[in-house]
């Protein structure tokens, strides 16, 4: 069992940056593979960023080179780094994690919106 909690949303001007967290507690030692996924009114959930337990990094096309996730082990978050922000960035912002005995688990969500 994991338990996942986004936070880090808010409201942004274009251009500017935000980071963020996905905190994950329970059975941490079973995850491996850690995903941002957002979802904007109207629009279907897309997948926006990807770490594996070993470092493997992905990222969708419309936010690489301002987009960046990384991982703190020890404290069990992972980061969505995201600058250089637009408009069309603005969703709910969901962390999925993958476990190892087959179960996905998601966050409650964190609201971001990008607008003058």
């Amino acid at each position: 069992q994991v338990h996942i909690v986004e936070s880090g949303g808010g409201l942004v001007q274009p251009g500017g940056s935000l980071r963020l967290s996905c905190a994950a507690s329970g059975s941490v030692s079973s995850i491996y593979v850690i995903r941002w996924y957002r979802q904007a009114p109207g629009k279907q959930r897309e997948l926006v960023a990807t770490i594996t337990s070993g470092g493997s990094v992905n990222y969708a096309d419309s936010v690489k080179g301002r987009f960046a996730i990384s991982k703190d082990n020890a404290k069990n978050i992972v980061y969505l780094q995201m600058n250089s922000l637009k408009p069309e960035d603005t969703a709910v912002y969901y962390c999925n994690v993958d476990v190892s005995y087959g179960s996905a688990y998601w966050g409650q969500g964190t609201q971001v919106t990008v607008s003058s």
